[in-house]
């Protein structure tokens, strides 16, 4: 019996051609080890904001520039207090800013600098009853911390009256009624955040677009605890992720050279803002007196993924700039 060549031929091309050519990798260059400095300042009075995929720093303000921070989400309510000042806030359970004049025997809080929207001081701005939104307009009295220099800035009164549409409206004023004001910050949909300063009474524009950078080097307010366990806030200086699509873990095991794409563990990302935060360093000396230094944790290293799914490993070399003045945080990143 003969076998027809052809019509054996022609079955299996129309086979072949069902199965989907495997589909190419387009390989990137990776890049060489890369090292920046952040100048922050001996008193750390910069906020600074840094691109991984740009080694750049994209923007950086002072951090006393402005008071409260708003989020700016399409369905965003959150606000906080700038907690890079040391800044804190107390419910008077008053209705009236007029019935505020003393900012003695409040219960002053904190923001957490976890992020966590339950542990702002302002999280019962508004309530719900069942689909209406209460507006109860209660007035906080806003302890606005220390510049730079240790010097106080004083105290407002603040009532928060509404969010409408895209806009927060509210009213503040000096403890003593003076320099009131009515206000409002609009959002914009770009950046994180908000911000509004009493000083200025204006909204102002800090932060970079949120899709420019992956991270903020600043001081902030976080809680530590005494050898017998008491919670106690603390002002920090160190590194807060973007919210908006920044991850990252810290791994202590692992030589920082020999890490490659392999040891990526992609369960352990979290996108908590204080991941990498302070404890890159440790404190030596004598904190009562200030007479201290700061080693760098050469252990931690710092797994990030950024908003373009682009891994990168990440670890700490210095505190310190070529002249010995501490607030030059200096680190050594490579994307993987």
């Amino acid at each position: 019996m003969k076998i027809n060549r052809l019509l054996l031929f022609v079955p299996l091309m129309a086979l072949a051609s069902c199965f989907k050519e495997d589909e190419k990798i387009i390989p990137y260059d990776r890049g060489e080890k890369i090292t920046a400095a952040i100048a922050m300042t001996q008193t750390y009075k910069y906020q600074v904001y840094y691109s991984l995929a740009d080694s750049q720093v994209v923007s950086s303000n002072l951090k006393t520039g402005f008071d409260l921070l708003f989020s700016n989400d399409p369905g965003g309510s959150g606000i906080y207090l700038n907690t890079s000042n040391f800044s804190q806030a107390a419910a008077t359970g008053k209705f009236n800013l007029d019935e505020v004049t003393a900012a003695t025997g409040l219960n002053y809080t904190y923001d957490a600098s976890s992020g966590n929207p339950d542990s702002l001081v302002f999280k019962n701005w508004f309530t719900f009853d069942g689909a209406d939104t209460i507006w109860p307009g209660e007035v906080y009295v806003i302890d606005r911390g220390y510049d730079d220099l240790g010097a106080l800035l004083g105290y407002r009164k603040i009532i928060f009256d509404s969010l409408s549409g895209n806009r927060y409206y509210f009213r503040f004023s000096n403890l003593n009624g003076s320099g009131l004001q009515s206000a409002v910050v609009e959002k914009t949909g770009q950046s994180n955040f908000l911000y509004f300063s009493f000083d200025e009474g204006l909204q102002l524009y800090p932060e970079p677009p949120k899709t420019a950078y992956d991270l903020l080097f600043t001081q902030y307010t976080t809680l530590l605890f005494t050898n017998e366990g008491e919670p106690y806030p603390y002002l920090v200086t160190g590194v807060l992720l973007n919210r908006f699509a920044t991850q990252a873990y810290l791994d202590t095991t692992l030589a920082f050279d020999s890490i490659t794409s392999e040891h990526i563990q992609d369960e352990l990302f979290t996108s908590r803002p204080d991941l990498i935060g302070y404890d890159w360093k440790e404190v030596l000396g004598d904190v009562n007196t200030g007479n201290v230094y700061y080693e760098i944790r050469p252990e931690n290293n710092y797994f990030l993924k950024d908003q373009q799914g682009f891994y990168y490993k990440l670890r700490f070399i210095s505190f310190y700039n070529n002249a010995g003045e501490k607030g030059y945080p200096t680190f050594e990143f490579q994307r993987l």
